[in-house]
């Protein structure tokens, strides 16, 4: 309320027509931009492979968000949301993401989580984050804030509505409470879903007017085709699919392709992200940190030497 919200501050020096337009899309489904981008699928394998020669393992999806966490490092702009038609510099630098849990029976239930990471972390506290935040959620007896939440209340004949409608006006306004805000993962910089690891290809999600999610990362199985070198001769190539929606309203089209310019070098040379950047820019009062995760995987440790997480 009055500017401040436990996870982002009032930006008021947004250019007019850009500070017009929640007023002209209300609703994040009003302003939906998707894009898509073929990751070169060459490049990521070869050090994941390395890096398991080294003892310790990455993802892709950790790359993704690795990569992501890197361009908010030096793009703060998209680290910001719209509620009640009022921009907002987020506070924190969050991903959120649906796992499968171990159930007994083999049936497939989900937990839908989210991870807090410093906009200096590089590619192995990104890791850490993740493989932690996984280990810790994916037992049925540890579901999610959110999971237990809507439990709960859908026990109750007339409930959900009242409970959603009520937590709804609170979002609104900035009344709900930090620790409140913490377990719920559509408040979050971005939402990511790893097809691949189901076998589908990328979809273009839409992002949820509820919450305050500004952008959704898909990713999907590889995919090989062919293309044409420098030297005009057909070769094969295989392709990550990316699949993107954003809220077009955050920022203008010249900041996504800075945001997007900075992932794209990141995903094409991935040891970049074993360092942490030269300088992090934040915006203005927005400045966080979070504790690096501890039994981190260190490039200069043997690995017999080494403990991964």
């Amino acid at each position: 309320m009055f500017g401040h919200r436990p996870e982002g501050r009032r930006v008021r020096d947004v250019d007019p027509i850009v500070q017009i337009t929640p007023y002209l899309m209300p609703m994040r489904c009003d302003s939906q931009v998707f894009l898509d981008y073929d990751v070169e699928y060459e490049p990521l394998m070869r050090y994941i492979a390395k890096k398991s020669r080294e003892g310790v393992k990455i993802t892709f999806m950790e790359i993704l968000i690795a990569s992501f966490v890197r361009g908010v490092s030096q793009v703060p702009e998209v680290n910001r949301f719209i509620m009640n038609k009022q921009f907002y510099n987020r506070r924190e630098l969050t991903s959120s993401f649906t796992l499968l849990m171990d159930t007994d029976d083999g049936s497939i239930e989900e937990n839908t989580v989210k991870v807090f990471f410093d906009p200096s972390d590089t590619i192995y506290d990104v890791s850490a984050r993740v493989k932690d935040m996984v280990q810790k959620n994916r037992k049925v007896e540890t579901s999610g804030f959110a999971v237990k939440l809507a439990s709960a209340v859908l026990k109750i004949p007339l409930l959900p509505n009242l409970v959603v409608g009520l937590v709804r006006l609170l979002d609104r306004y900035g009344l709900l409470p930090k620790a409140f805000l913490d377990g719920l993962p559509f408040h979050t910089s971005m939402f990511i879903t790893n097809n691949a690891s189901i076998g589908l290809m990328r979809v273009y999600h839409h992002i949820y007017n509820f919450g305050d999610t500004s952008m959704f990362i898909s990713m999907g199985t590889p995919q090989r085709g062919y293309t044409v070198d420098a030297g005009g001769n057909v070769v094969r190539r295989c392709t990550l699919p990316i699949g993107v929606t954003v809220d077009e309203r955050v920022c203008g089209g010249a900041v996504y392709a800075k945001l997007f310019a900075v992932m794209k070098n990141c995903l094409r040379h991935p040891e970049q992200l074993e360092t942490p950047p030269e300088k992090v820019f934040y915006n203005k009062g927005c400045e966080f940190h979070v504790p690096k995760p501890e039994n981190v995987f260190h490039p200069a440790a043997k690995p017999e030497d080494s403990v991964t997480a």
